[in-house]
This record gives structure tokens, C-alpha cells and sequence, in this order.
């Protein structure tokens, strides 16, 4: 199990696996919204569903924070494209 965390002092989701860092998704903050402007996965986790797990919840902290996001990452454009139920987050 991915547990994620938010780092505002680097401005990213972070998500970890027994404490290994595997895969990040960066963001500028303005005021409610953020902008999410990259995800990655190190290369050696990539395929196991990792990004899609940390944007999952990095979307649930957002709906919980009463934010909204702006999508430009591919990766998280691509994910709010095939879940709908994040719908009411997009600016």
C-alpha cells in the first residue's frame, strides 16, 4: 500500500512505498486552486498503478481542503478525463 502525503514546503504530493519515495505530483498553489503541473514515477516503480493511486488521493486532500484543480499535466488531464466523479474539482 501507496501512503500519500502533502508536502506544502515543496509544493507536491508525495507517494510512498515503506517509506521509499516513488512517485511525485507537483503543483502551484493559487489560493483554492491548484495547478498540477507535473507527475513521475521513478523508473523502477513505473506500471504498478502508482500515479494513478497518488492522484486518487491527492484529489480526495483537494475535495476535502474545499480547493478546486487546474490540470496540466498530461497524466492528471488524462485521469480527471476517465473519472468523472472528480468533475466538480476542475476549475
Amino acid at each position: 500500500m501507496i501512503t500519500v502525503s502533502r508536502n506544502d514546503e515543496r509544493s507536491r504530493y508525495e507517494g510512498r512505498l515503506d517509506g521509499v519515495l516513488v512517485t511525485v505530483i507537483d503543483f502551484d498553489r493559487h489560493e483554492n486552486v491548484l495547478e498540477v503541473t507535473h507527475t513521475g514515477t521513478r523508473i523502477r516503480f513505473r506500471g504498478r498503478g502508482f500515479a494513478g493511486q497518488v492522484t486518487q488521493q491527492a484529489l480526495e486532500d483537494i475535495r476535502a481542503q474545499g480547493w478546486r484543480v487546474q490540470p496540466v499535466c498530461p497524466f492528471t488531464v488524462n485521469y480527471l478525463n476517465t473519472h468523472p466523479e472528480y468533475a466538480d474539482l476542475l476549475v
